[in-house]
């Protein structure tokens, strides 16, 4: 529990305090005063003041941050110090500071995907199991063994990227050109015709329910005792076992519990070994097991061969790639805040504090690659969040803005104050069910 809320104050306070630089460097360009800077909120626990005047907060809940501008220059000031209140700002100034907050976490979201990139990650290989009959995924010819190497023209080199080109098609419906190599090196096109899926947090994959998995890890030696009947056999460190008897491809299961029901019978094993295929045999040894009954065993650790890649591109590519991931999370997002609207996406999907600190903790214990992604994923989610036209929100002022630059005058201070209590309660509502579905999900 308190690694999965270090690492939700870590995601939340690194997330928002870049926020909230994006309009602290904007406002600092346009000339506007910046009284203080926080990291954090709630009782100031230390302070800096530097030349400009702006206090540098670190404060007591380390939940975010904030900027606090002189709005309103007070009666006494000088005619430079009045220049340096927001209100005294043009439109565009106004609204370029509004903005940058938003677009801030968007420049951080494409910095993350570059920098995964660059490192590079071990993902595993799109390979296909064979799909159920009648899926979408067998009438569109798929079969066992199918790599997926592009989907429509856009290279995929892992699993993941796989399951991301194709998240847009899943959800809304449509039809996908997937290009795959063969368990015989060919290379064949298959056309994926999909209706929009049901999105519901605790529903089935698309992916699955398309008839796309992933192909099952082959049995493979990692151990051998010594002098164990493996060893005796001939059996190596490394080896993966293709067929067992009569059993093709057979589960690491399936091994053991042929093994185990086949004490001091001859089995012969079929196995990989750099590239070759080898046919063993190898007679179980009969020990007894707990219960007393006599079972073979043969001495080997058996593991999964689990075919990865490594994931990695240039620097170009790399921000590239990060541009246009961070651009399609985006535009994902506002599609299904349309359907939800609609009603063609559960309202069950939105999340709240509760659930987004436990996917932080989930995903900082898999690893750094995979906590980055999150944040990643969660600075774009509050980038596109304060961008949308709800008072309180950034996207809010630029509405008031746009409506500003529309009748050539500011909007007036009732509409102001309307437009804050609707906003304000269209948040309550908003954060009232995402808590809701947090602990349904919690004790469900």
């Amino acid at each position: 529990m308190l690694f999965t809320l270090l690492a939700f104050a870590v995601a939340l306070g690194v997330l928002i305090t870049f926020h909230e630089l994006g309009h602290y460097w904007v406002a600092r360009r346009c000339g506007v005063r910046v009284l203080r800077f926080s990291v954090g909120f709630g009782k100031v626990l230390a302070r800096r003041t530097d030349r400009h005047g702006t206090e540098w907060a670190v404060s007591a809940i380390p939940l975010g941050g904030y900027v606090k501008m002189l709005d309103d220059a007070p009666e006494n000031a000088t005619q430079a110090e009045a220049s340096q209140a927001f209100n005294q700002k043009t439109l565009a100034q106004r609204s370029a500071i509004v903005l940058a907050g938003p677009v801030a976490n968007l420049i951080l979201a494409a910095l993350l995907y570059t920098a995964l990139g660059l490192a590079g990650t071990n993902e595993p290989a799109a390979i296909l199991a064979a799909p159920p009959p009648n899926t979408t995924a067998a009438q569109a010819g798929f079969q066992a063994g199918d790599q997926i190497t592009a989907i429509n023209q856009e290279k995929v080199q892992s699993w993941n990227e796989a399951r991301w080109q194709l998240l847009d098609v899943l959800t809304s419906g449509g039809e996908a050109q997937v290009q795959v190599k063969t368990t015989q090196g060919a290379s064949q096109e298959r056309h994926l015709r999909v209706a929009a899926g049901t999105i519901e947090p605790d529903g089935t994959d698309l992916m699955a329910e398309a008839g796309l998995a992933l192909a099952a890890p082959r049995p493979q030696i990692n151990q051998i005792n010594a002098g164990a009947a493996g060893e005796a056999a001939g059996l190596r460190s490394g080896d993966i076992v293709v067929a067992l008897g009569a059993i093709k491809n057979p589960s690491a299961g399936a091994v053991v519990a042929e093994i185990q029901k086949s004490p001091g019978q001859p089995l012969s094993l079929t196995v990989l070994r750099d590239g070759v295929l080898l046919t063993i045999s190898v007679t179980p040894r009969a020990e007894a097991a707990a219960n007393g009954e006599a079972v073979g065993r043969i001495g080997v650790l058996l593991g999964a061969d689990f075919p990865m890649v490594m994931v990695r591109y240039g620097l170009f590519d790399s921000l590239s790639r990060g541009v246009s991931r961070t651009l399609e999370t985006a535009w994902f997002s506002l599609k299904m805040m349309g359907r939800m609207i609609f009603g063609d996406v559960s309202l069950r999907n939105v999340s709240g504090p509760v659930t987004i600190a436990d996917y932080a903790g989930q995903t900082a214990r898999i690893g750094l690659a995979a906590y980055v992604g999150f944040l990643a994923l969660i600075s774009v989610s509050i980038g596109v969040l304060n961008l949308l036209p709800i008072p309180m929100l950034d996207g809010g002022h630029l509405m008031f803005y746009i409506i500003e630059a529309v009748r050539g005058k500011p909007v007036p201070e009732k509409w102001r104050e309307s437009g804050q209590r609707i906003g304000l309660g269209l948040l309550v509502a908003l954060m009232g069910l995402a808590f809701f579905n947090d602990f349904s999900r919690l004790f469900s």
